[in-house]
């Protein structure tokens, strides 16, 4: 089994067209290849529009078809062939348990994906199709605004709402790529920032009670793809208590982690900040969130 290759989330559609479309000169002749690349390009426009995720399969050694796609979307719809409709089927489902590891890309013989093929140098590698990873953030206090400069430090796309205009003002974080919403409405300005929720961590580290039940009840309509809320065990518990009391759906209520974060002891906003955004990792890359070492210590 080959080692992993690192790689990003694609940003854009032209990203994935340049990306296809290179892949075809490299491999296969302009002229058979450009109305597939095209397909697999526009499959992955919609894949990323909708918030979705999606696993991208494609012959990279062996002595036919070399540079031949499959798309593979989370719900099992497929486009794109390698030639062959049992393998394209067998694919089909391998890449389903690819996007449930949570790995970003990976390469495997096909041999190990359909042990009866022949030919024992064929590889295929495996790219995971999803939206730019995007942390929301309400609440542009202490916390919340340690959350947001250490999220966009990493990497993440980051969106800092509040309701105090001068809390999110340019002033307070020039030159920093932080999109600052000054929401007159908290529910209207979360929706509009969460989208379809693909690719979406919600942290609701609002000033009060009041501000986090807001927050929350249109937090859980939206299905981001983590949600958490700060606070004492007692504080969340009566946020949730009410929504629940409301008729709020169970199963997305279990899925709020609160008190939020990673319990690493944190004390300041920023080491606050850092255990929330560590279980926000751990979450999308599919992490325990203990230590590595802990190996070393059982039996």
């Amino acid at each position: 089994m080959a080692p992993k290759a690192s790689t990003r989330d694609y940003r854009s559609p032209e990203d994935i067209l340049v990306k296809v479309t290179a892949a075809a000169a490299n491999f296969m002749r302009p002229n058979e290849e450009a109305p597939s690349s095209r397909v697999i390009a526009d499959a992955i426009q919609k894949v990323l529009e909708a918030g979705q995720t999606a696993a991208l399969a494609t012959l990279v050694a062996g002595s036919a078809n070399v540079g031949a796609k499959v798309l593979v979307t989370a719900s099992g719809s497929r486009k794109g062939s390698f030639g062959n409709h049992d393998l394209d089927q067998t694919l089909s489902t391998f890449a389903l348990q690819f996007l449930l590891s949570r790995d970003e890309t990976r390469v495997f013989r096909l041999q190990e994906i359909v042990p009866q093929y022949e030919e024992p140098e064929a590889r295929v590698l495996f790219e995971r199709i999803q939206p730019e990873a995007r942390v929301v953030i309400c609440g542009a206090g202490h916390v919340g605004a340690s959350l947001a400069r250490l999220a966009s430090l990493l990497g993440y796309g980051v969106v800092l709402i509040d309701d105090r205009p001068e809390f999110v003002s340019r002033e307070r974080f020039s030159g920093e790529r932080i999109e600052l919403v000054a929401a007159k409405s908290w529910p209207e300005a979360l929706l509009e920032a969460i989208g379809n929720g693909g690719s979406v961590s919600v942290a609701v580290v609002t000033r009060g009670h009041k501000e986090d039940e807001e927050c929350l009840r249109a937090v859980i309509t939206a299905h981001p793809d983590y949600i958490g809320l700060i606070g004492s065990k007692r504080r969340t518990n009566i946020v949730l208590d009410r929504l629940r009391a409301e008729g709020a759906d169970a199963e997305t209520l279990s899925r709020v982690h609160a008190p939020i974060g990673l319990d690493i002891g944190a004390v300041t906003p920023e080491e606050v900040a850092l255990s929330i955004l560590a279980e926000i990792v751990a979450e999308r890359r599919g992490g325990r969130g203990g230590p590595l070492s802990a190996w070393r210590r059982t039996g």
